[in-house]
């Protein structure tokens, strides 16, 4: 009873409590709302004061829109910077700085690539005259404007429209300067827009002077010279800071297309550029008429280059390759750097002198305009780069950064695998007929079909059919599991494009570079090794010591495959040469194997071989990607493979494919091509152990003199060394008899 009690009046406290906060809180919300009303009509009755009409009250709405599309300009120009932005880094300036100067591989200077830091010209000690003669050409307001010259872009539309083309640039020197810096030569609004932001960056982080300084030392003006002074040096034998007021004009006009008015190449074009600069800089006010008259009457005259060949396309690569190094702390705080290369420069001209030589004579005939080519030795040694016809008229490395479908000459990578199973052998017998995955059905060349047939011979026919088959035996009855077989046999051997999964990827659908090729078929050359491709043989820094080496410090070759797998594969890919699709290639007493590749349409064209001493791949086609006439990669692929590479054999210690029998020594010179008159000869090479014991003696000697001059200052040190007291030391030099 009593509990019940106690329960009750329980509830009952309770019912008060929540009846009370109830009350409150409603109490409290209503004078909260009456005061929120008094103070909103006090703000009413406040604002009516400024209440406006008629033309001031129009006035603050369009200012009001103004700024909310300027809030939202800004969001949307801050949304365009971030990508800009990203293509900086805390040490952007750090990583551009190098100064490389390139020798090949017998050591002899070949070219320069980066700027000098050393013995730089800086921007006071330039000629007044050729800091005019860029300023009034390329950027006459460019101690006025931003990074972006707004007038100096709407007057260069209003020209570029009243000529119906382009005719004047709107890029500042700064904007040039970004994206010299940082960015790609791709024509593309988004490139545009980069570079303005860059620009601002730049204005931002920079002086004036300091910007002109790094434009001067970064742009390329043709002939492989970045740089002033560099350009001074080749195409004038002098120093930049000895120009004369001609010379400054026709070096100032190489900014705008340094290719096309290099005066190596075209001096009218060149001469006729650099009087449009004098007339520039009269226009500017920097210089009258009477004053630019002498450099009318007497243009440059650059220094006769016509014999030299730089070998462009390579000390690209080359110096991207150095560039990693740098940036991976390879070559620690060193930025002024001589690299000896793997280049072989006859191999290199030669290589250049071919395909532009075949692209005359049957280039109109194929259709092709394009073709590229990389050489290199089975251990990864690059020893020539062909990024294209002509590096002057246009600097994309094919070799190198072009994207092409290899055709047939993927399926190496294919057998190879098929092998690797362990079902398959060159004696298997393999049925060529028609057959379909989904609603995709290959069919051969000439669509015909050999029916049964050895493995071997499937790979020497080049047969399209057999290259799927294999793809789904590889995967025990899965064509997407043999697929990815195939991709992580091709990835591990040298390809690092993406290799994308299609139905048709074992028979060459899926995208690679011609260096890429070349170094997963080294794999097949040297035995079942990964050796990666690289031109860096030693770097030296500004004081000659070495820094890196690559047989020291490189990455050193791994075995990927059994010997006796790739012996058997070489065995398959000879067959191609010997009596399949790639008889052109043939050399004379030599072991050729390798692989034809053509593409649907025929829009490439490729042929990738290799001896015991060289691989190399070819590729012919066109950059805008159209057609070619019934090009095959065993016509004009195979044949210039074979007329570089019967060079390259010349002279040098042949050696045997993995497998293979040691090929005669008297092979090399009987594999040439018959040499025209007054054509130079390949001159002889070293053997690769000869030239290691070479070098061996020299770095003892270099360590033996160092040595000796060690105890020579040594010794004179403590002949000459001077007392506690001060007094110089007691010897005395007499006089030499009879002298006076």
């Amino acid at each position: 009873m009593f509990d019940g009690l106690r329960r009750s009046r329980l509830w009952t406290s309770l019912a008060r409590v929540l009846l009370a906060a109830d009350a409150w809180l409603d109490s409290t919300l209503y004078r909260a709302g009456e005061d929120a009303r008094e103070r909103y009509a006090d703000f009413s009755a406040y604002m009516e004061r400024f209440r406006l009409s008629g033309w001031r009250r129009g006035a603050v709405e369009i200012a009001c829109e103004t700024l909310t599309i300027a809030i939202a300009g800004g969001i949307l120009a801050l949304a365009l910077a971030v990508p800009a932005f990203r293509e900086t880094s805390d040490d952007w300036l750090k990583k551009q700085d190098l100064a490389v100067t390139f020798l090949d591989r017998y050591g002899r200077e070949v070219g320069r690539r980066g700027i000098k830091h050393d013995d730089s010209v800086g921007l006071d000690e330039l000629p007044e005259s050729f800091v005019a003669a860029a300023l009034a050409t390329e950027d006459r307001r460019f101690y006025d404007h931003f990074g972006v010259d707004v007038i100096g872009t709407a007057r260069a539309l209003t020209v570029n429209a009243k000529a119906d083309g382009v005719v004047q640039g709107g890029s500042t020197i700064t904007q040039q300067l970004a994206k010299n810096l940082f960015l790609s030569n791709k024509r593309t609004i988004e490139r545009k827009i980069k570079e303005a932001y860059l620009a601002l960056w730049l204005e931002f982080r920079l002086s004036k002077k300091e910007i002109l300084k790094l434009y001067f030392d970064r742009a390329y003006l043709g002939g492989g010279a970045f740089g002033v002074q560099a350009a001074a040096q080749f195409y004038f034998g002098k120093s930049a800071r000895d120009l004369t007021l001609a010379e400054s004009a026709m070096l100032a006009g190489l900014f705008k297309a340094p290719t096309k008015y290099a005066p190596h190449v075209n001096l009218p074009a060149a001469r006729a550029r650099a009087h449009d600069v004098l007339n520039n800089m009269v226009d500017a006010g920097y210089l009258t008429e009477g004053q630019i008259y002498a450099a009318l009457r007497n243009p440059a005259t650059p220094v006769d280059r016509a014999k030299d060949a730089s070998p462009d396309w390579y000390l690209d690569y080359a110096y991207q390759e150095v560039k990693r190094l740098a940036e991976d702390n390879k070559l620690g705080e060193e930025r002024v750097l001589t690299v000896r290369t793997a280049l072989d420069l006859g191999l290199q001209q030669r290589a250049e002198a071919t395909i532009e030589d075949q692209l005359r004579q049957y280039g109109p005939g194929y259709k092709a305009k394009q073709g590229a080519m990389v050489a290199m030795e089975p251990n990864g040694a690059l020893r020539a780069i062909v990024g294209g016809r002509d590096y002057g008229a246009s600097q994309f490395n094919r070799a190198t950064d072009a994207l092409r479908q290899p055709g047939s000459s993927f399926k190496p990578f294919v057998y190879l695998t098929a092998l690797l199973t362990g079902k398959f052998k060159p004696s298997t017998i393999v049925v060529d007929a028609p057959i379909c995955i989904g609603n995709w059905c290959p069919h051969n060349y000439k669509n015909t079909y050999a029916g049964a047939l050895p493995l071997s011979q499937a790979l020497a026919r080049s047969l399209n059919t057999v290259a799927v088959r294999l793809a789904t035996a590889i995967g025990d009855g899965s064509p997407r599991a043999g697929r990815a077989k195939i991709v992580e046999n091709a990835r591990a051997m040298g390809l690092t494009t993406p290799l994308v999964d299609t139905v048709s990827l074992p028979i060459g659908a899926a995208e690679v570079t011609v260096i890429d090729m070349a170094s997963a078929y080294c794999v097949f050359a040297n035995g079942g090794l990964r050796a990666p491709p690289f031109a860096a043989v030693e770097i030296a820094n500004g004081r000659g010591e070495t820094i890196y080496r690559h047989d020291r410090d490189g990455p050193q070759p791994r075995r990927l495959f059994p010997e006796e797998t790739i012996a058997t594969m070489d065995s398959m890919l000879l067959q191609v040469v010997e009596g399949g699709t790639a008889t052109r290639a043939k050399l004379e007493g030599i072991d050729v194997a390798g692989k034809t590749g053509t593409t649907n349409g025929y829009k490439d064209a490729w042929f990738v071989g290799f001896t015991g001493n060289y691989v190399a791949a070819v590729w012919y086609g066109n950059d805008d990607d159209t057609p070619m006439e019934k090009m095959t990669g065993g016509s004009l692929p195979a044949a210039t493979w074979r007329e570089v590479m019967a060079y390259a054999h010349q002279g040098i210690e042949l050696k045997a494919l993995p497998g293979g029998k040691q090929p005669a020594q008297g092979a090399a010179l009987a594999a040439a091509p018959p040499v025209a008159a007054g054509a130079p000869l390949r001159p002889a090479s070293l053997s690769a152990r000869s030239a290691q014991t070479l070098g061996d003696i020299a770095r003892a000697m270099d360590e033996a003199l160092e040595q000796a001059q060690k105890r020579r200052e040594d010794g004179a040190a403590a002949r000459f060394s001077t007392p506690e007291d001060g007094r110089v030391g007691a010897r005395t030099l007499a006089p030499a008899p009879g002298g006076g």
